[in-house]
């Protein structure tokens, strides 16, 4: 090991994760490279879990601020009015959601995805008078207790050290098969009064489930289960932490859907630079919050309203989205091209947008392709509640030649695992 590295391991807790999978000091990034104390440079296809959709160091984004910290602008302000949320609530109104035909109020919950989650789930019960929360098979929303009740998986849930009450877990888009359509199973619970399931406060998911595997739900899918919210007057809260800003090629995740959530989760990249930022985007006839009910320490984080104003100017010019739906071509083709020259894998694509991967039916070497990656100077991770599948997150405004060097990294990675990998044997 390097003896640089020996401080984390003797000093820093047992639940660090992502040292261990990428075991050296990193001390510059900028755009999607990435380099670490010995010069080594790397392709980042991992963007902080998809914090950084943008990027490291955006220019545009560290210059202002960099003129607001130098003009002493105020830093932190919890929920007292500053210039600085002021042009953030009007940018992210004018620029997102009136273009799109969409009415939300803004909450500011806390700095973290699982703050805008655990707000969410508060508001859904008050609003409701309810207490049950539906949620789905593979969903991950956050590590704090109301979030992990919606969680499925297992490991995580574990770590909670107590029981996880009023949720209940229904089975995904395609969960059980490509034929059968899992929303009869959830209408017909709801409809039976003797299934033992009430009518919740909520639904609650993500439209593409990233850590959960990859797996996607379908535009026709995610209409009905608005449908079917709207029937029972359950409240539809879409979990866009890590789908949204344009991860899935358009700014919110559930668009081709033509769905209109009565509550949107967002953070990570949703400030822009990776700054610790969230917000609950909540119809007006839903918020119905008495002042300071649910509050917190860091809702004023005012660097990130900088950059987060910054960032959602991107989305004026029509050719920004544009050109991400090119690299998603880009990235389905590739990817479809590697699960059928390798079939070593065992593997099939899944995923939307840039933030796809394929799925190995072989076991392990999902995480043996992402170390093959490492090594040759790519940043990847796995998902999926074995983590069998490798994905790819690229920065959304990620250049060609990049993205091409990437996807060769991960080829010569793929065929060196494959010629490494011993089948394991019952």
């Amino acid at each position: 090991m390097d003896k640089d590295l020996k401080v984390f391991e003797e000093l820093e807790s047992e639940v660090r994760s992502y040292c261990r999978s990428f075991p050296t000091i990193f001390t510059k990034a900028k755009g999607s490279l990435m380099w670490d104390k010995n010069g080594k440079e790397y392709v980042d296809f991992f963007c902080g879990a998809g914090a950084l959709n943008y990027g490291h160091n955006d220019p545009n984004m560290k210059q202002k601020l960099i003129e607001y910290i130098s003009s002493d602008g105020i830093t932190h302000s919890l929920d007292k009015a500053t210039p600085p949320k002021q042009d953030f609530l009007t940018t992210l109104n004018e620029s997102i959601l009136k273009p799109r035909n969409l009415e939300y109020k803004v909450m500011f919950p806390g700095p973290t995805g699982t703050n805008t989650v655990e707000s969410a789930l508060k508001l859904a019960r008050k609003v409701t008078g309810r207490t049950e929360v539906i949620t789905f098979t593979n969903g991950f929303h956050g590590m704090t207790i109301g979030s992990l009740s919606v969680t499925g998986n297992a490991f995580k849930r574990k770590g909670a050290g107590i029981p996880l009450h009023n949720a209940v877990t229904m089975p995904y888009d395609r969960y059980m098969d490509d034929t059968t359509d899992s929303l009869d199973y959830l209408e017909h619970y709801l409809e039976d009064g003797g299934s033992g399931v009430e009518v919740p406060a909520a639904v609650i998911l993500e439209t593409v489930q990233g850590e959960g595997g990859l797996n996607w739900a379908s535009n026709k899918w995610l209409k009905r289960l608005e449908e079917l919210c709207s029937r029972f007057e359950i409240l539809l809260i879409i979990d866009d932490v890590q789908a949204g800003v344009g991860r899935t090629g358009t700014f919110f995740s559930f668009e081709p859907a033509g769905i209109k959530p009565d509550i949107v989760c967002m953070s990570k990249s949703i400030g822009g630079y990776g700054s610790p930022f969230a917000i609950t985007l909540i119809k007006p006839e839903y918020d119905i919050w008495a002042p300071g009910e649910h509050n917190g320490t860091f809702r004023g984080n005012n660097h990130a309203f900088v950059t987060a104003t910054e960032a959602l100017k991107y989305w004026e010019n029509p050719e920004f989205e544009k050109a991400i739906h090119k690299k998603v071509e880009k990235v389905t083709e590739f990817l479809n091209r590697i699960a059928k020259d390798y079939p070593e894998l065992d593997g099939y694509v899944k995923g939307r947008g840039l933030m796809q991967g394929i799925s190995c039916g072989v076991e392990g070497i999902a995480d043996k392709v992402a170390a093959e990656a490492f090594s040759r100077g790519l940043i990847m991770e796995t998902a999926g509640a074995d983590d069998e599948v490798f994905k790819l997150f690229p920065a959304i405004n990620i250049d060609d030649a990049t993205l091409e060097r990437g996807f060769s990294i991960i080829e010569e990675s793929v065929k060196a695992a494959a010629s490494k990998h011993t089948p394991v044997t019952n």
